[in-house]
């Protein structure tokens, strides 16, 4: 069996990583250069979780029944819960490999916490609840790099003003993390190894306005413009002192699991429902940014309300299945197909249109498991964040209601093939569905 290298870097984008804007990067440039080179069409929704584990599964985000990082509690409008590795039923790359009897290595795929037992070690990734956690397999692992890392770093909080700060952290992090991933190359046996660093992710949102000057609030800043362009020199110098430990005939894949994009703004998606009439509030909010929450909604007169995020989820106030449902079964269709067609409508704050795209799971997904939204609503191709909080007294913000993000997610992320055994032609070969990557590593693997 070849072995297999996958780095994969959480929200990068073919504008940097294939056209080079605004970074310079030479040890991934000669693999991107001398490898096959894909755009990546991410999944519906194009967030972390599900998609990475799209990616490593080949199932869409309705097959595996994850529609984000959360989910709604069925019958209440806040409550939520966590999806962890808990909920992912189907069969991964790595466990696959396990069964075969080939050792593999996992290190921070979203949602891998908590860690199941694998042929091969495994580090948990960003959902885990802190260092104080199992987050290893085998067990001892744990022991074994906090003795020579100190405790590990699942994330940062990175929405907030305090950029220094933020900009200490990720790096600090991220050290800590490539520091181990080389450890672990060096000093166990695999076959396949998964990496994936989400610190990038975190320096997009973080930092993007300072970084790219298409952003419609480009800042230049002395420091913070160089975050960004820091990073991915941190993340290329250290690849390439991984290119010189791996065995010469080792693949090494590259990708990103969605892009990136500036954030125009945030759509106040609940005023807009509110505005619409499918939401009734018993009294109006006293301020702004507040939590939609049920003892605050009339709902003897509300047919829907939704949750705020890189997407946004509208949910029916549906009889039979809500604790006060009012909309009667049969008129549940009717209910979604006019909801559909107003969200259509909406238009940006100046009257210009915008592309939105809104779907019901069942028109997305070949099969629709746990408990998915009504509504998946993507408004204007990305790029207006929903937001979900209440009590603005308008629909335009030009900040995200959650803390500072200058960043959204984009539909196209990378897919790069290095095989120094192949001699084919080099170059961009079109784009591949993150749902076809794991036939792609197979084959690689078996070949």
């Amino acid at each position: 069996m070849r072995r297999v290298f996958i780095l994969g870097l959480d929200c990068a984008p073919p504008k940097v990583l294939y056209d080079g804007y605004g970074v310079e990067v030479h040890a991934l440039k000669e693999v991107i250069r001398d490898g096959i080179r894909y755009y990546m069409r991410s999944c519906y929704p194009p967030i972390t979780i599900p998609a990475w584990i799209s990616m490593f599964t080949g199932k869409t985000p309705g097959e595996l029944g994850v529609y984000g990082f959360r989910h709604r509690k069925p019958g209440d409008v806040r409550a939520s819960y966590i999806v962890n590795s808990r909920y992912i039923k189907e069969q991964t790359i790595w466990e696959e490999l396990s069964k075969k009897g080939i050792r593999v290595g996992v290190i921070g795929v979203p949602p891998t916490y908590p860690p199941k037992p694998i042929n091969g070690f495994m580090i948990s990734d960003f959902t885990t609840p802190g260092p104080e956690k199992p987050y290893t397999w085998p067990p001892w692992l744990k022991r074994e790099l906090e003795g020579l890392f100190g405790k590990y770093i699942f994330d940062i909080i990175y929405r907030s003003h305090e950029k220094e700060r933020v900009a200490k952290e990720l790096f600090t992090m991220t050290k800590q993390h490539l520091r181990v991933v080389k450890y672990l190359l060096t000093k166990k046996s695999w076959g396949l190894f998964i990496y994936v660093e989400v610190g990038l992710d975190r320096a997009h949102h973080a930092f993007w306005k300072y970084f790219d000057k298409e952003h419609p609030r480009y800042e230049e800043h002395p420091v913070y413009s160089k975050v960004i362009p820091n990073y991915y020199k941190l993340i290329d110098e250290w690849f390439g002192e991984i290119r010189e430990i791996l065995p010469k005939d080792t693949v090494i894949i590259i990708a990103s699991d969605h892009g990136v994009k500036a954030m125009k703004g945030a759509f106040t998606i609940n005023e807009w429902i509110i505005q619409e009439g499918y939401l009734k509030l018993k009294e109006s909010p006293k301020k702004p940014c507040q939590d939609l929450d049920k003892d605050m909604i009339d709902w003897n007169r509300t047919i829907a309300w939704a949750w705020g995020g890189y997407y946004s989820r509208v949910f029916i106030n549906l009889k039979e299945r809500e604790p006060q449902g009012i909309i009667e079964p049969k008129e549940y269709e009717d209910i979604v197909n006019q909801l559909k067609r107003e969200i259509m409508k909406i238009r940006g704050p100046n009257g210009e249109p915008w592309k939105n795209e809104v779907y019901t799971p069942y028109e997305l997904y070949p099969e629709v498991r746990g408990d998915p939204p009504d509504l998946m609503v993507y408004l204007d191709d990305l790029s207006w964040r929903p937001a979900g909080t209440i009590g603005w007294n308008r629909l335009y913000l030009l900040e995200n209601d959650r803390g500072p993000d200058d960043a959204v997610h984009d539909w196209t992320g990378v897919f790069v093939v290095y095989d120094p055994e192949e001699t084919m032609e080099k170059g961009i070969k079109g784009e591949v569905k993150i749902t076809e990557i794991y036939s792609i590593i197979k084959s690689l693997i078996y070949e």
